[in-house]
């Protein structure tokens, strides 16, 4: 939403400021399909040539998500703990091995069945199940573990900046490709100067076109996205991050109550539970 608002609010008072002081839009919408040719199928294809399939698939696959709000909340991590929660309690009580089936076929489990918005996270299920399985099978020490949890949310972190790297780089060069739209509104004025001036001045304002749309585009478009892709991923990284300090805590020989208030800790401020608030809703999902 705010996305949407956000554009709305560039483009109008961008365009509207430009119209309140004289300027005619009409040159501007005249010479918009060409230099929108010009610019963005220059980029594209350099955008293309620049990045590997993977990560052109990740970048459009990304963009439509930003237009949406971001679901890393404080309800989603509250119910994020109050599920790991019910899995350490449960294997503090009935022992590890009372929660291998959870483990095995978490679509199956009913803890994870009573947390839907975490439980249809595939990603968030996987590095859970993972990990719980090797406290399960009991060959490695906290030390070990946390250090792979580290080595685990850095790929993580690093593939998902990939799409942000590349959408960096579009809007560095998109200011270039104006450029060139530009020069070649010149190139072709240069080949018109027996005509009027009139004719010539419509013809250089049009190249001129280009050059402000390819800024425009750049640090109105394609940078802002990136910058909010890049802050979508480190909320991500701070679920990962909540995880690990809540099963690590339970390693170490904590109870889930402590161990929940471990991971709590480490989010974000604007989204972390009060104590009261997460101890109400554990409570009430029991």
């Amino acid at each position: 939403m705010f996305v949407i608002v956000g554009y709305v609010v560039a483009f109008g008072c961008i365009f509207g400021g430009y119209i309140i002081a004289g300027g005619n839009i009409m040159v501007i919408l005249k010479a918009l399909p060409l230099e929108m040719l010009i610019i963005c199928g220059g980029a594209l294809g350099a955008f293309l040539v620049n990045n590997q399939m993977g990560v052109v698939k990740a970048t459009f696959g990304a963009i439509p998500k930003l237009l949406k709000p971001s679901h890393y909340n404080k309800a989603r991590y509250m119910e994020l703990l109050a599920l790991l929660y019910d899995i350490l309690q449960k294997a503090r009580k009935d022992g590890l091995m009372s929660i291998e089936k959870d483990v095995e076929a978490p679509h199956e489990s009913q803890i994870f069945k009573k947390y839907p918005a975490v439980g249809s996270d595939h990603h968030v299920v996987e590095f859970i199940t993972d990990y719980l399985r090797m406290m399960v099978s009991g060959n490695l020490n906290s030390h070990e573990i946390e250090s792979l949890m580290d080595s685990e949310i850095e790929t993580h972190h690093h593939e998902a900046h990939m799409p942000v790297g590349a959408m960096t780089r579009l809007a560095g060069a998109l200011p270039a490709f104006g450029i060139v739209a530009a020069v070649l509104g010149v190139i072709k004025t240069m080949g018109s100067v027996g005509q009027p001036p009139a004719v010539l001045g419509g013809m250089i304002g049009s190249a001129l076109v280009g050059t402000f749309l390819g800024i425009f585009l750049a640090y109105a478009v394609a940078e802002p996205l990136a910058g909010l892709m890049e802050q979508r991923n480190d909320e991500h990284a701070k679920e990962f991050q909540c995880i690990k300090t809540t099963l690590l805590a339970s390693m170490q020989g904590y109870n889930p109550t402590t161990a929940i208030e471990f991971g709590r800790k480490v989010l974000y401020s604007a989204d972390r539970p009060s104590f009261s608030e997460l101890e109400g809703h554990v409570k009430g999902k029991k």
